[in-house]
């Protein structure tokens, strides 16, 4: 489904509008995050009362003191805490990485794997795993996805600047043809590989989950995503008028290819730095930004912050379902995405289709 981005970009808000949208849309998932984080902090086979929680974070900020049993406390901090912690940065990255590759593409059927950069993941992990590398270090399983991420993305930008000539059109076939050839290495990988545990191993890591989560994680991978996230921000003026036509973005002085690239390399890297640690999960960035943008328009200046925050909520509420609904076993995160994503998708696609008719 194309929606017409430059006309809508062209209608975007005046700089009080957009402070003020922001600011309220801040305030709310950011209040909305608050008790889902509590929420998700307290619930699982070891129940912890709210209050306990509440006071357990509250504590950890420096203000008051904890009412938590030690051993309620030594969950909440090392086991549940970094998930939280991680689940919502995976979130934040899908969402601002979907916005900006619906906004370059100019089509709301865009997605942050769009040019491979999952597939590339999925494969440098389930190789880890084939291979047995993810036994020698907990760190070399999401270095292999993130180095398969990293492959994949600089594979299809060659692709695309064959002939000197950068191509948007070129990148999103070529990074349709490199998912299609990694996906084929990946399948071939669990079907020729006779150890059933490996088979099961690889399965979960591409179902995604968060469930070895730990702080070292979160100090690795959130760095990159903020710093990431940060780019892609401050480029969102440029990436209103890049919209509108190139032509007009270079008169109004931007630097179109500079622009372009350097929003393309960085939703790149942190949804590999987001894979590498997650798995695959879909949908995230695919129906966030679109939700938000009919929600608050489509001015980047204020749908990039929003659909982080959105992405990386919707991730946590979906993580924390996934632990609790079949308790005391867990749902992986990604299938969940996927079941309430797909229906949800398709019920905005029937909803816009009908409005133009």
């Amino acid at each position: 489904m194309a929606t017409d981005f430059g006309s809508s970009v062209q209608r975007v808000s005046t700089g009080s509008t957009v402070l003020r949208r922001l600011l309220i849309g801040t305030l709310l998932l950011g209040a909305l995050t608050v008790l889902v984080t509590i929420v998700a902090a307290s619930v699982g086979p070891f129940s912890v009362p709210f209050t306990h929680t509440a006071t357990t974070l509250l504590d950890l900020i420096g203000i008051g003191e904890s009412t938590a049993k030690p051993t309620e406390q030594a969950i909440i901090q090392s086991i549940r805490l970094p998930r939280i912690f991680l689940a919502f940065i995976v979130g934040a990255a899908l969402g601002i990485s979907g916005g900006i590759m619906q906004g370059l593409f100019r089509n709301s059927m865009a997605d942050p794997g769009i040019i491979g950069v999952s597939s590339g993941g999925a494969t440098g992990a389930v190789i880890a795993i084939a291979t047995g590398a993810s036994t020698v270090s907990t760190f070399f399983l999401p270095l292999f996805a993130f180095i398969g991420s990293a492959v994949s993305m600089a594979v299809v930008f060659l692709i695309a600047s064959v002939g000197g000539r950068f191509s948007m059109t070129t990148l999103l076939l070529g990074g349709i043809a490199v998912s299609s050839f990694l996906g084929a290495i990946t399948t071939a990988t669990i079907i020729l590989t006779d150890d059933l545990n490996v088979q099961r191993q690889i399965i979960f890591w591409i179902a995604g989950g968060f469930d070895t989560a730990r702080w070292e994680s979160v100090q690795i991978v959130a760095p990159i995503i903020v710093v990431g996230a940060l780019i892609t921000i401050f480029a969102a003026r440029d990436l209103n008028l890049l919209l509108i036509g190139e032509d007009e973005a270079r008169a109004l002085g931007v630097r179109v290819t500079l622009v372009r690239n350097t929003l393309l390399i960085s939703a790149s890297l942190i949804t590999g730095a987001a894979v590498a640690y997650s798995g695959i999960i879909a949908f995230v960035g695919l129906v966030v930004p679109h939700v938000v943008r009919l929600i608050v328009g489509a001015d980047h200046r204020v749908l990039l912050p929003l659909s982080a925050l959105g992405g990386g909520l919707f991730l946590l509420v979906a993580d924390t379902a996934a632990r609790i609904v079949l308790s005391p076993a867990e749902l992986r995160v990604g299938v969940l995405t996927a079941l309430i994503g797909a229906p949800f998708f398709i019920y905005l696609l029937v909803h816009s289709r009908a409005r133009l008719i």
